[in-house]
C-alpha cells in the first residue's frame, strides 16, 4: 500500500511575527527613552489628527536635548512619552493654510 503524501508547508513571505519571542516563551521589547512634554504647538497632519509638541529628554546619551516630536492621541503639559529614538526631530510647524492670515 502506497503512503499517502504529506502536504508540504511554504513558509509564508513576508509576514513577521508581531511580537518577537525567544525559545523560552518570554517577550522582549526595544529600549525607549522617557521624554516630558514642555510645550505642545499646534496640530498637523492632513486632518489635524497629530499634535506638534516640544519635549525633553531625562535619561540616556541624548540627556537634557530638547526635541519637537509629533504625536498621536491625546496629550498634555507634562506628560511622559517613551521615545524608542531621540535622533530624529519632527519639521517644524509653519502658521500658513486654510485658517490663519
Amino acid at each position: 500500500m502506497a503512503e499517502p503524501q504529506k502536504e508540504q508547508q511554504r513558509p509564508q513571505r513576508g509576514k513577521k511575527p508581531a511580537v518577537a519571542e525567544s525559545s523560552k516563551g518570554s517577550v522582549n521589547f526595544t529600549f525607549a527613552v522617557p521624554a516630558k512634554v514642555e510645550e505642545i504647538v499646534g496640530r498637523t497632519g492632513t486632518r489635524g489628527e497629530a499634535i506638534q509638541v516640544r519635549c525633553r529628554v531625562l535619561d540616556g546619551r541624548d540627556k537634557n536635548k530638547v526635541l519637537r516630536r509629533n504625536v498621536r492621541g491625546p496629550i498634555q503639559l507634562g506628560d511622559t512619552l517613551m521615545l524608542r529614538e531621540t535622533e530624529i526631530e519632527a519639521r517644524q510647524l509653519n502658521k500658513s493654510g486654510r485658517g490663519s492670515s
